[in-house]
């Protein structure tokens, strides 16, 4: 199961690349193709990421394809797609998140100062310590993956890229490596 999904994400992605640099050359066909595909990627690739505001989905693709429109002559046609779309879209993704928490602070009531003053960061520093002693232990190829992947946010196929592994490879480093910390943690109670 795991091997079909990653082929058929390797097909996408030669299949949009192909579309965009079809477009890129001036086939308008090719163009509207690619966007069909990557309004559909896109899609997905922000409801995964954006699962607590789906309302806003739609208006980010929006937002990610007019910006894909407007930047697609810095894409390089030797160059993956897929980590330069994820990046585009990950921009608008923090431009959202920065707007909706001005626009709420302008809301939050300032009656309770000691509200204000409340919450401390200490559990969430600690727990980046706690995490930074289980992963120094990890050898490169399980370390490297989960940082790039579930601490960093980058894809796997980006992840893959950075690290010269494949895919697959980060997939599994991954997974292994958060079964080993998992035992450690069991290992500690």
């Amino acid at each position: 199961m795991e091997r079909t999904a990653l082929e058929a994400a390797e097909r996408a992605e030669k299949r949009m690349r192909d579309l965009m640099v079809r477009a890129l050359n001036g086939d308008a066909v090719a163009y509207g193709d690619f966007l069909r595909d990557l309004t559909a990627h896109l899609r997905a690739f922000l409801r995964k990421r954006l699962y607590q505001h789906l309302d806003d989905v739609e208006d980010i693709t929006q937002e990610v394809l007019l910006a894909v429109h407007k930047q697609r002559h810095t894409y390089r046609p030797g160059e993956p797609l897929t980590p330069w779309v994820h990046a585009i879209a990950r921009y608008k993704v923090v431009d959202l998140l920065r707007s909706r928490s001005s626009r709420e602070a302008l809301h939050d009531s300032i009656d309770d100062e000691m509200q204000l003053f409340a919450h401390s960061d200490q559990e969430a520093g600690e727990a980046r310590r706690d995490i930074a002693k289980l992963m120094k232990h990890l050898p490169d190829r399980h370390r490297l993956p989960i940082q790039h992947v579930k601490l960093d946010g980058l894809s796997v196929a980006e992840a893959a890229q950075l690290t010269g592994m494949s895919e697959s490879a980060v997939k599994v480093g991954i997974h292994r490596g958060m079964k080993t910390m998992a035992a450690k943690i069991e290992g500690s109670q």
